[in-house]
């Protein structure tokens, strides 16, 4: 069996060379992708940190894990379900869990988990806790606690970083398991580029603020329903934002700012690139590449200024769209030769890409397809699928393994004419959809819209993202009985992918599309 090496981002929209980025420097990611699979098409189940988390990770859309704010542990209030670092751990696995991996927090019982899904107890950078802290030097030589922050390393405390505290960390660990002859699988969570944007200083010189462009549609599209925007609340309170007065829920925030959070947020994801590089080139060092599947992929998206939106929770593709590899060695590349690297380090201020994709497929994938991929992978066995009601079942998934788009190039798909597959896959042969859902205490923008409590969920906005388009209903939710009401419709959204890829015009209307819908989502 293979080791696995499970990478994900937190809050990183695919802004990267391997997705067509013209402007960030993404080399090492890069890399990764050029020896992997890439899914152009991958989305998260909710686009908000802790619900998307515990949905991939135990593989159950958030309608199972009756998770869509931070204030629940699944294992108490759902389901006693497993989880895929749990399974690998039951099948031998040495499961070890670095930074940022499930939300920390009651809902992973302020424990990440632990003893169920890990083998050691989860590591967290010590510099974690001074995240939000007055740590940003400000124009007037005083410290802030700003939305873009870069800094001077050696003047941080501890002089340094938590992603760089947890590279050092699981490369650490990867030295540990080359002498061990023991399976492991090693989760790294990272946590730029999550808010503040607080990152080394030097990572500025690879943005110059005039190439930065603004949002290509940075307005409120006019047929936008009031119950699909998200307000940006966690943005506002941020105190260089909070210094302009920006009126809520609508005001656009000024041009050149939001060029310096466009720019600061592509720095951070080059930040993050350096990290993966530096765990890539360890993984190589240890002599692991031959024997390690490598995922790499991210909790959500978020928004940059699109829709005049900032942040997560929302069911935009800015937001539930994530960057999503499978590096396996001998299948998606060949394997490597004795001493030859596999993931040379890539410096992102010298490294010019040319960058060549083994393989990408526009399938539509969801995250919570991850467990039952991964075990497909390893080779251990497939959880089964969940029937309709699975609180009761600890073991089973709702997401269906992709490896079949992995193991396939898409020629080959093409010529089989199906999916390259028997009947063994539901809905095999159907055009894949991608499901995402967002909860609102409201129909129209509150304090609370970004994260409502489940108490003060009145809304659920249910998605479907297809090859050809964005449909969303906004239905009644009774948070109660965690029960929604499709015949109680507050809202629809429908775009289309091909011209309208940036989903500002919503062409939905009753007469022309209200029976196409009826038989999918109610």
């Amino acid at each position: 069996g293979m080791n696995v090496l499970f990478i994900v981002v937190d809050d990183l929209r695919p802004v990267l060379g391997c997705y067509g980025d013209k402007i960030v420097k993404s080399p090492n990611i890069d890399q990764l992708a050029s020896r992997s699979i890439v899914f152009s098409n991958a989305y998260a189940q909710q686009a908000i940190c802790a619900p998307s988390r515990v949905s991939f990770l135990t593989g159950r859309r958030p309608d199972t894990t009756r998770l869509y704010d931070f204030y629940s542990y699944w294992r108490v209030h759902a389901g006693n379900y497993s989880t895929m670092p749990q399974y690998f751990k039951e099948n031998g696995y040495v499961t070890m869990s670095v930074g940022k991996v499930f939300h920390p927090g009651v809902s992973s019982n302020y424990s990440d988990d632990y003893p169920h899904s890990w083998s050691i107890p989860p590591f967290h950078p010590s510099a974690e806790k001074y995240e939000n802290a007055k740590t940003c030097r400000g124009k007037d030589g005083q410290l802030h606690a700003n939305l873009v922050c870069p800094v001077n390393v050696t003047e941080m405390p501890s002089g340094t970083l938590p992603d760089i505290q947890s590279t050092e960390e699981a490369v650490r660990l990867l030295r540990a398991m080359k002498t061990k002859k023991q399976k492991f699988f090693l989760a790294v969570g990272y946590h730029k580029p999550h808010i503040p944007l607080r990152y080394p200083q030097e990572f500025l010189k690879l943005y110059p603020l005039e190439n930065i462009p603004l949002a290509p549609d940075p307005w409120v599209p006019k047929r936008l329903p009031s119950v699909a925007y998200n307000p940006w609340m966690d943005i506002r309170q941020r105190d260089d934002v909070k210094a302009l007065n920006v009126s809520f829920p609508y005001g656009p925030l000024p041009k050149d700012f939001q060029r310096q959070i466009r720019q600061s947020y592509y720095a951070a994801v080059s930040y993050v690139d350096v990290q993966v590089g530096l765990l890539l080139n360890a993984l190589d060092d240890a002599g692991l590449s031959n024997s390690t599947i490598v995922v790499f992929t991210a909790d959500h998206g978020w928004s940059l200024g699109e829709h005049g939106e900032w942040a997560k929770y929302s069911n935009f593709d800015v937001a539930t769209r994530v960057p999503l590899m499978f590096y396996v060695p001998g299948m998606t590349s060949s394997s490597a030769s004795q001493g030859e690297k596999v993931f040379p380090y890539l410096d992102p201020f010298s490294h010019v890409s040319g960058l060549v994709l083994q393989g990408q497929s526009k399938k539509m994938v969801e995250l919570v397809s991850l467990f039952s991929t991964l075990a497909d992978l390893a080779g251990l066995q497939v959880p089964p699928a969940c029937p309709k009601t699975s609180f009761s079942v600890a073991l089973c998934t709702e997401g269906t393994s992709i490896v079949r788009y992995i193991n396939s190039s898409e020629e080959k798909l093409q010529e089989v004419g199906k999916d390259g597959c028997g009947d063994t896959y539901r809905g095999c042969n159907e055009e894949p959809i991608a499901f995402s859902q967002y909860p609102r205490p409201a129909d129209t923008p509150q304090w609370n819209s970004d994260k409502p409590k489940l108490k003060d969920i009145r809304v659920m906005g249910y998605s479907m993202r297809t090859g050809d388009y964005r449909y969303t209903v906004w239905v009644g939710f009774n948070p109660s009985n965690f029960s929604a009401n499709f015949k109680d419709v507050h809202a629809r959204e429908l775009y289309m992918v091909e011209s309208d890829p940036h989903q500002d015009y919503n062409i939905y209307n009753n007469t022309l599309h209200g029976g196409l819908f009826k038989k999918i989502l109610g």
